[in-house]
Formats: structure tokens, C-alpha cells, sequence
């Protein structure tokens, strides 16, 4: 079968498999990653920081094999497969089948083997960055004292990754002669303790006799009014989403104030995902074209208005996900409008053809509406009108800086 990672687990992958997770050879399986987590230590006692991991949403057997691919279908590495845990936490020997493609800095990237073969067994100190060097003074002084080279290794993972190898060329411009700039595309880690760790565990893998880990970045947003930020309208069909949405776009280009992206189900339906069916599957999938479709909109800083039912929690969190990653915001916005109140309403139908057996897997009735416990807003429409809650919606955007 085939299967693409999510990218923090490309970018482990494509380390894994350029030596610079050395000693690992492959995803950590469960008896690995529990004595990570208790120990720091694989499951030999060979000492190890991290988790890095694989989860597969698929069912696998040992034995099988998986080929790894990137977002626009590369195969990277083919893995057989040792174990899978119910979690989808799967682990075995990877073998590759081709170089990852690079996009900003790509003429930049040097394997491990590639940056040792370059320093020709000089010392070297290696400087890990996730953002500017502000003083190049100890960089400078400890060089001098090692007498060797200064490799610069800019961890270039996510939308920040040009901006530090950016940074990474201009220090390079103010630091001696022969200095080395290789990205790398490590992805931090949620614990600084653990992430420094890895980072010299990498400068070690890529040659460094001493290393430096460069101050983390102060990342000070900008106003909100000035940031992207995505709506996104959940509920019951006939619940009063849709109406909703289209009245707050309405609303929001008479300010014209942003600039406004309008994403209602049905529509999507017909034009991104016309040919999807209404399985888990694609239902799902076609939440995730909204998601990307919105989040594309809200990083250079427009305001997308989505309006999907998207029953399920965890494609919402993904979507969450998607939009935060590119440094927007997220609203949710859910409308608990009833099912009873819904279901009389039934403008189109539906209800009725879901309760005679003519719709299967309809959302409230034959499939479950799993309900956010994590909405920013909760607007029932059985008792208000559709002007007084698109009023409700577009204060809370005032009030939380969205618009002016």
C-alpha cells in the first residue's frame, strides 16, 4: 500500500534516512518509545531523546510492505513493516527509493556524509538556528578556539523555513571564509529540554565537534485585524449555518475591511469535491479541501468563511491545525440549532428521504453529529433570528481585534 506522512513525520523520515538521526534506522516502535519516554534511552540502552514516530490510519500487518510518499506522490522509502499498535503507532526497517524533493534553499541540502566529506576531518563547530543570530561574538571566539570550521545548520522545518536560512546567509556573510550554511528540517520538539537535546545529536551527526544552539526566536503577531483568520461554521443541516455564513460575508464586505474568502458546503460540493460521495471517508476528505482551501486564504491574511456540517472532531481539529500552522487564526463557530428544531424545518427533504431509508449515512440520523466541546461561539437559531445571529458572530470578531 501506499501512504503519505503528515510533515513533521517527513521531515523525521527524510532525517532518518540521510543518517542524521543516527543510530536510528527506521520509526520507533513501542518498546523503543516507552523506554524514550521513561529512560531517554531506546530499548537496547543506546541513549536516545525523542519520540519519532509514524502513525499509519490503515490496517497493516507485519510483513507488509508501505511505501512512504511526499505530498505530490514521490515515493521516498519503502518500509516493511515490524509491528502496529492499535493507535497506528507503526514501526519497521525503512529502505529508500529516492531523494526528497526540496522546495526554497533546495540547492542548500547536504546529506550528513556529504557535509563531513566537505569539512575534510577539520573540526568543526556546528550552530543549530531557528531564527536570526543577533551576536555572532561567541560564534566568532569559540571557532577560534577550536581552530575549525563554523558549520551553520538552520533548522528549516514549516513556514518559518526560508526566513532562517535566510538568516542563516546573512551571518554567514559576517563570519570567516568557508563557513557552511546546510539546511536541515528538523522539526522542534514541544519540550526544549528534549529538542536541544536532538539538535546536538544532529550537529553530531552532521560532523560537529562542539556545538552551539542559537537563541529560539521572539515571534511577537501582529494585530489581529491584521492577521488571517478562518471561520468555521459546524452544525446540523437545516440548523441555520449556511444562512449565518452568508450573512456575515455579506456583512463583512459592506465594511470592507478584509478581504473575504466564502466557502459554504453545498457549493464546495458541486465545484472541489464534485464526485465525492457521502461516506466517512469523503466526507472527511472533503472537510480537508475546505480546510486547505481556507488556510491557503487566511496565510496572507485574508478572512475565509467556511460552512461545511463536518460532523466529525477530528477532521475539525485538522483543520484547526492546517490554519494555525500557517500563523491565522480559527474560529469556531458552532450551531447547536436542535435536531428536532432541524428536522421541521427540512427545507429540502432531507430528513424525510434520511428517515425513509433514501439517504444513507445522513448526519443526525443514521450517522452521528459529533458535537465540538471546543466552539469559540454557540449560537442556537430556534429562538433568535438570522440577523441577530450574524450580530453575535460579528461581535466577537470585534471584539477580539478581527475587524475594526
Amino acid at each position: 500500500m501506499e501512504w503519505t506522512p503528515d510533515p513533521r513525520e517527513l521531515a523525521d523520515l527524510e532525517l532518518l534516512l540521510s543518517g542524521a538521526f543516527e543510530p536510528l534506522t527506521g520509526f520507533l516502535g513501542h518498546d523503543d518509545l516507552h523506554t524514550v519516554h521513561e529512560r531517554g534511552t531506546l530499548a537496547d540502552g543506546t541513549p536516545w531523546p525523542a519520540p519519532v514516530t509514524l502513525h499509519l490510519d490503515a490496517a497493516v500487518e507485519p510483513g507488509d510492505e508501505v511505501t512512504l510518499l511526499d505530498p505530490e506522490g514521490l515515493p521516498l522509502a519503502a518500509m516493511t513493516v515490524a509491528a502496529r499498535e492499535p493507535d497506528g503507532l507503526t514501526s519497521g526497517p525503512l529502505k529508500a527509493l529516492s531523494t526528497p524533493e526540496h522546495g526554497p534553499f533546495g540547492r542548500l541540502r547536504r546529506t550528513p556524509a556529504q557535509v563531513k566529506e566537505a569539512l575534510g576531518g577539520r573540526p568543526a563547530l556546528a550552530v543549530t538556528m531557528r531564527g536570526p543570530l543577533d551576536d555572532l561574538s561567541e560564534i566568532l571566539a569559540t571557532a577560534k578556539e577550536l581552530d575549525g570550521a563554523i558549520l551553520l545548520l538552520p533548522l528549516a522545518y514549516g513556514e518559518a523555513g526560508p526566513a532562517v536560512v535566510r538568516a542563516a546567509l546573512r551571518a554567514k556573510e559576517q563570519l570567516p571564509a568557508g563557513t557552511l550554511v546546510v539546511p536541515v528540517p528538523l522539526a522542534p520538539r514541544d519540550e526544549p529540554e528534549l529538542d536541544l537535546e536532538l539538535r546536538e545529536l544532529v550537529a553530531t551527526a552532521y560532523g560537529a565537534t562542539e556545538h552551539l544552539a542559537g537563541p529560539d526566536p521572539v515571534h511577537i503577531p501582529g494585530p489581529p485585524h491584521r492577521r488571517g483568520l478562518v471561520v468555521f461554521f459546524t452544525g446540523l443541516s437545516g440548523s441555520g449555518k449556511s444562512t449565518i455564513a452568508r450573512g456575515l460575508r455579506d456583512a463583512l464586505l459592506e465594511l470592507g475591511s478584509r478581504t473575504v474568502t466564502y466557502l459554504d458546503g453545498d457549493v464546495v460540493r458541486h465545484l472541489l469535491s464534485k464526485g465525492l460521495t457521502f461516506s466517512k471517508q469523503d466526507r472527511d476528505l472533503n472537510i480537508r479541501r475546505i480546510g486547505f482551501v481556507a488556510a491557503e486564504a487566511a496565510r496572507h491574511g485574508g478572512l475565509a468563511v467556511c460552512a461545511p456540517i463536518a460532523p466529525y472532531a477530528a477532521t475539525r481539529e485538522e483543520v484547526r491545525e492546517m490554519v494555525e500552522s500557517v500563523g491565522a487564526d480559527f474560529l469556531l463557530v458552532h450551531v447547536a440549532t436542535p435536531l428536532e428544531e432541524c428536522e421541521r424545518r427540512d427545507r429540502k427533504g432531507l430528513y424525510a428521504k434520511a428517515r425513509a431509508g433514501l439517504i444513507p449515512e445522513f448526519t443526525g440520523v443514521s450517522d452521528p453529529y459529533e458535537e465540538p466541546d471546543d466552539a469559540d461561539l454557540v449560537i442556537d437559531t430556534t429562538h433568535i433570528s438570522i440577523e441577530a445571529a450574524v450580530s453575535r458572530v460579528l461581535d466577537t470578531l470585534k471584539s477580539g481585534g478581527w475587524i475594526r
